[in-house]
């Protein structure tokens, strides 16, 4: 009996997935923004200490990428704030009426 051969997982949203939300990619992007500025951290700089590409990292800030979980801790190592504290402060962005 022969097996298929298994092939690897797709990467990225799948087909038709609605998993982008404009609004909470934008709020967390200026807040990042907000927080890199108050810290007088150049948008380059501020790639390089999260290990990330500056481009990925102007994309977030713009509101145009939604990160993972494992980019919004690297994010908050370089900011240096506990992640915990830059989601609920998304989130209360998000809860203002505007």
């Amino acid at each position: 009996m022969q097996s298929r051969p298994k092939s690897a997982p797709a990467r990225g949203r799948p087909r038709g997935s609605k998993s982008f939300h404009v609004n909470v990619a934008q709020a967390f992007g200026s807040i990042v923004r907000e927080g890199r500025i108050a810290q007088n951290i150049s948008q380059e700089d501020m790639a390089h200490m999260a290990q990330m590409e500056r481009s990925y990292f102007g994309r977030i800030e713009r509101g145009q990428s939604q990160p993972t979980l494992f980019v919004i801790l690297k994010i908050a190592s370089a900011l240096g704030v506990d992640p915990g504290v830059l989601v609920g402060v998304v989130g209360e962005a998000l809860d203002k009426p505007e």
